[in-house]
């Protein structure tokens, strides 16, 4: 008696992946999936070759979608993706360079380092997903976490104010600036493939549940409840000021769309003018 051989179903999206590095360690109801996923149809697209892109991530959950994507990647310390991607960037100014990591490695520990990048307009496409909390090192509160909000180290309810982080990297000198939940996966999608387009500093914050660190103390539920509550309150304003970018989880909107469109010279741009007239004498 014959035995039948199963037939391998290949993934749409598996010359991208690191499949020997799967399963991945993300809780059920993440949205990080989500977002990589939008990310490498992206980058499919646009028919990137990927030996012309990086990717940089620092600690975290989010940190770990540089370990899964098959491209150039590089697992920095906590905190300085940013002034890594700078260093390879100008080493490499003909590849696309990507920092793909968390609100706590990009915004507080990294907080630094991402203002001044974006002050340069460094040549970098920055993709944070915002997850309100350190998702990784137990759920403790950062600068994200909404007004309120309960975490493992503020379990009566935060009482600081979050960035606002459109807000943050136009006034900071972003070019491109725009915020998208994981269930705006398709507009996510569109907004990378338009980063990865342009010259300067590109800001992406994508909102993304974390049932575990945040959906549990607060009792959103599980990752499909609070996609519901993406759905009910997210409200898409394109161009209107950062400033008025609402993220609300206490009766408020969530405001997400592209903010930010604009044009003025990048770092790379001005350096290799400014080598050109250093040569010339």
């Amino acid at each position: 008696m014959g035995t039948k051989t199963r037939e391998k179903i290949e993934h749409p999206l598996s010359k991208w992946i690191r499949e020997e590095r799967w399963p991945h360690i993300w809780c059920s109801g993440c949205g990080l999936g989500i977002a990589m996923s939008s990310f490498l149809y992206a980058l499919e697209e646009l028919k990137i070759d990927p030996k012309d892109i990086a990717i940089i991530s620092g600690i975290g959950c989010t940190g770990r979608i540089a370990g899964y994507i098959r491209v150039d990647s590089y697992h920095t310390t906590h905190g300085r993706p940013i002034p890594f991607a700078i260093g390879l960037k100008i080493a490499k100014p003909e590849m696309k360079i990507v920092v793909f990591s968390g609100d706590g490695d990009i915004i507080a520990i990294g907080g630094n380092h991402f203002i001044h990048a974006a002050r340069r307009n460094m040549d970098l496409i920055v993709i944070c997903v915002n997850n309100f909390n350190y998702g990784m090192t137990g759920g403790q509160f950062g600068p994200t976490t909404p007004y309120k909000a309960k975490t493992t180290t503020t379990p009566y309810g935060n009482f600081e104010f979050p960035f606002n982080l459109p807000y943050l990297a136009a006034s900071a000198g972003a070019t491109f600036v725009a915020r998208w939940t994981v269930l705006h996966a398709y507009n996510l999608r569109q907004s990378i493939k338009k980063a990865l387009q342009r010259d300067g500093f590109s800001f992406i914050e994508v909102i993304s549940p974390c049932p575990t660190g945040f959906g549990r103390p607060n009792k959103i539920g599980e990752g499909l409840d609070e996609m519901k509550y993406y759905k009910e309150k997210s409200v898409v304003k394109n161009g209107i000021d950062p400033k008025d970018a609402e993220l609300s989880f206490h009766g408020g909107n969530i405001i997400v769309g592209e903010f930010v469109e604009i044009e003025k010279p990048s770092y790379m741009q001005i350096l290799k003018e400014s080598i050109s007239q250093i040569k010339e004498g």
